[in-house]
């Protein structure tokens, strides 16, 4: 009877102690679901990239090969719209950050009688969808005579961005401790190096990560793109184009190379900063 009773509290506590490690991990193993679902396309278009299909769609595997990595130019046009992209993301990344950055300060910093309308407008294109705000920059560009074309990207690109970079920054600004700045301007600091040596370094994250992800979202926009682009391809066109004649390898390749260089920005910025926390301690 002993051992039976023994036997039977076994029993009982083996699932409990179950239980106890799910709750304690449930967090963790939700994380890594959730993560190995997101990064399930990007595995797939990496595998994809070193297939050799007999026909024009790579949708199936056929056999190992490296021919689209040895030439990823070999497509027509494929190069000269992914440059096209990645020079219209670095424009438009480079006035939505200026443009952002300046009315994230004035917003978090000075009280004016439109305050409160201009934030309802910053906020309107993040929550309008995106076919609208195309619809009505084409509308926009047919009634002022604008010929469809690299501008008209450029202009539609840093519209949609601002948004995004204004409120990266302003919830940085809000979140800084302005004694640190009356503590430079005590010491004798001007305007300008206090701005230099204090608010922006302190900004700086807000201000880098709204540059990022200007960058990505112009890079990967096609709705709007496709609206004001007349005859001008960008990249997602092109792939959008291919993909009714045929998908290349060689934008499995490039979709690979990009992730590979996103991952490897993420893994540098946050070894960086374990690096200085490290030394702050």
């Amino acid at each position: 009877m002993a051992v039976h009773g023994t036997t039977e509290v076994t029993a009982v506590r083996t699932p409990n102690r179950g239980l106890r490690w799910l709750r304690r991990n449930i967090v963790a193993i939700a994380g890594l679901g959730t993560l190995g679902y997101l990064i399930l396309p990007n595995i797939v278009v990496m595998v994809f990239s070193f297939n050799k299909p007999n026909g024009r769609f790579n949708y199936q595997w056929q056999r190992f090969s490296t021919d689209a990595w040895r030439d990823p130019c070999g497509v027509a046009d494929l190069c000269g719209s992914l440059g096209l992209s990645l020079q219209l993301a670095l424009w438009a990344t480079v006035g939505a950050t200026v443009l952002g950055t300046m009315i994230a300060f004035a917003l978090a910093r000075y009280r004016f009688r439109a305050r409160s309308g201009v934030n309802t407008l910053i906020f309107l294109p993040m929550a309008m969808p995106e076919v609208v705000m195309a619809a009505s920059l084409a509308t926009l560009f047919l009634n002022m005579g604008i010929q469809f074309g690299f501008w008209t990207i450029l202009i539609a690109h840093i519209m949609f961005c601002l948004s995004f970079v204004v409120t990266a920054v302003k919830a940085r600004v809000m979140s800084m401790d302005p004694r640190l700045e009356q503590a430079a301007q005590d010491l004798y600091a001007s305007p300008v190096q206090t701005f230099l040596r204090v608010t922006l370094p302190i900004a700086a994250p807000g201000i880098a990560s709204g540059a990022l992800l200007s960058f990505a979202l112009s890079f990967d926009d096609f709705i709007i793109t496709n609206f004001n682009a007349g005859s001008t391809v960008t990249f997602p066109m092109f792939v959008w184009g291919s993909a009714q004649r045929g998908t290349p390898v060689q934008i499995n390749v490039i979709g690979t190379a990009m992730f590979l260089v996103a991952v490897v920005c993420v893994v540098v910025g946050q070894l960086a900063g374990a690096r200085k926390r490290s030394k702050r301690s």
